[in-house]
């Protein structure tokens, strides 16, 4: 079986919680898998297959996500290669695949790097989680995608039959 890399990018742990489960999931399949921070130094020319896993905040996927891609842009052009990001208006059905979702396009408008498999998530609103400002812009989002606002709201939107099959794509790559 394969050796893989799962690269991941999160702020508030629901991209390292759908990694984790991602990587369950290869591990079954007697995969060898790997799974790193963006940032942790780690030599990609050891593995077959590369993951990365971003979440989106304020808008964005952080740049660190950018600048990994451009530093190790010859080696993921090398090797079977994935991405998904990890965003609440992911929860949106019409913004739920990787055509439909705005953050998707813009990360591959940004990027030259082409993924073999391209995915969304939906991520996890729990207001209490969050700082002050970040509580209050989440919010104000949330309210103009006519999602919840109440201040107490927690809500998993992953969808995490989709995240099986994502890994079993991975499995398949």
């Amino acid at each position: 079986m394969s050796k893989i890399l799962i690269i991941y990018s999160s702020v508030h742990g629901q991209t390292r919680k759908i990694s984790d489960f991602i990587a369950k999931r290869l591990m079954i399949e007697n995969h060898q898998v790997s799974l790193v921070t963006l940032g942790e130094q780690v030599e990609l020319a050891d593995y077959d297959k590369i993951v990365i896993g971003a979440s989106i905040r304020h808008g964005k996927h952080k740049p660190a996500v950018y600048d990994f891609i451009t530093n190790n842009i010859e080696i993921l052009t090398s090797k079977a290669t994935s991405f998904f990001s990890v965003s609440l208006v992911a929860r949106k059905p019409g913004k739920d695949t990787p055509e439909t979702n705005p953050y998707m396009q813009a990360f591959l408008s940004k990027t030259p790097w082409q993924p073999d498999l391209l995915q969304v998530f939906g991520g996890n609103l729990d207001y209490q989680g969050y700082n002050s400002l970040d509580r209050n812009i989440i919010r104000f989002i949330m309210w103009m995608t006519k999602g919840p606002t109440d201040a107490e709201t927690k809500v998993e939107y992953t969808d995490w039959k989709k995240v099986e099959q994502f890994a079993e794509q991975l499995h398949q790559l």
